[in-house]
C-alpha cells in the first residue's frame, strides 16, 4: 500500500468537509437572523417610543429632517428616545418643540473664507 490516498478516499473526505462548511454557514446564518431579527425588533420599540413622545406635526418636521439628513435625523431620534426613557419629556413634543430640538441639536455649520487675490 502506497502513501498516497485513493479516488475513494479523496472523495470521502471531500465530502466530510462539504458537510462541516455546511453546518459553519447554517450556524452563522442562525447568528445573522437572530441579530437581524434584534435589531427589528429594537427599531420598533423606537418607533413606538417616538410615536408617544411625538405630536404629528413633529413627527412631520423630523421625517423631513431623515429624508434630507439621515444622520442628523438618526441623532435626534436617539435624543428624544432617550428623554423619553429618562423621564424628562414633559408631555408631548410639539412642532414648535421639535423645531427648538433641531436647533440645539443643529451642528455649528462651519464658514469657509476663501480669499482670492
Amino acid at each position: 500500500m502506497s502513501g498516497e490516498p485513493t479516488d475513494e478516499e479523496l472523495e470521502e473526505l471531500r465530502q466530510r468537509k462539504m458537510e462541516q462548511l455546511k453546518e459553519q454557514q447554517g450556524a452563522e446564518g442562525a447568528q445573522q437572523e437572530a441579530a437581524e431579527a434584534q435589531r427589528q425588533q429594537a427599531e420598533a420599540q423606537k418607533q413606538a417610543m417616538l410615536r408617544q413622545a411625538l405630536t404629528d406635526g413633529a413627527r412631520k418636521r423630523l421625517n423631513t429632517v431623515k429624508m434630507s439628513k439621515p444622520d442628523f435625523g438618526e441623532q435626534v431620534e436617539q435624543q428624544i428616545v432617550a428623554l423619553a426613557q429618562s423621564g424628562r419629556l414633559q408631555g408631548q413634543i410639539d412642532e414648535e418643540k421639535m423645531r427648538q430640538l433641531l436647533q440645539e441639536m443643529k451642528p455649528e455649520s462651519k464658514s469657509f473664507d476663501i480669499k482670492r487675490r
